[in-house]
């Protein structure tokens, strides 16, 4: 039986820690599928569309990976999905309480869907999403943070442009 594990998140942007995770979860699961979210209250700064283009193109020669847009309770997405497992990345402590009550809460909505905590290599432990376009909205370089595709579109997003 195909075992199909979802990876949540708003992914904006896509980092190489989120690549990371995709490539270690393929290691443990036949499908591994980038769920991408909405997440209003993030104000994002790309849109899913853009969110979805980034990913796709980063991820353009992977194969078992699929990329979708959902909204609304994950378990049920899971389910849909026939997935048996939600990845999650834990980069620090910080992350750890927030997602053991998410974890727990999924558990009690489905307990047939499992949530696997996986750490990212050391290179990407302190790496955030806001981290990034803080850096890129300076003028800093990400390209060692992000894949290409995702590098050359914050440099468009964050390009100055002189006063007149």
């Amino acid at each position: 039986m195909k075992k199909t594990a979802v990876y949540p998140g708003t992914f904006d942007p896509f980092t190489n820690g989120h690549l990371d995770l995709v490539n270690r979860s393929l290691s443990m699961f036949d499908e591994v599928i980038i769920a991408i979210a909405p997440s209003l209250k993030k104000q994002p700064l790309f849109s899913l569309e853009e969110r979805f283009t980034m990913i796709r193109k980063s991820l353009k020669n992977m194969k078992r990976v699929r990329i979708e847009v959902f909204d609304g309770l994950l378990v049920e997405y899971v389910r849909t999905k026939k997935g048996c497992a939600i990845v999650r990345g834990l980069r620090a402590m910080s992350d750890f309480e927030y997602e053991l009550q998410m974890a727990l809460m999924n558990r009690r909505l489905d307990p047939d869907i499992e949530t696997v905590f996986m750490m990212p290599n050391e290179e990407y432990s302190f790496l955030t999403a806001t981290i990034v376009k803080e850096i890129a909205s300076l003028g800093g370089a990400v390209d060692r943070l992000v894949p290409p595709t995702v590098n050359m579109e914050l440099k468009k997003r964050f390009r100055k442009i002189p006063a007149a």
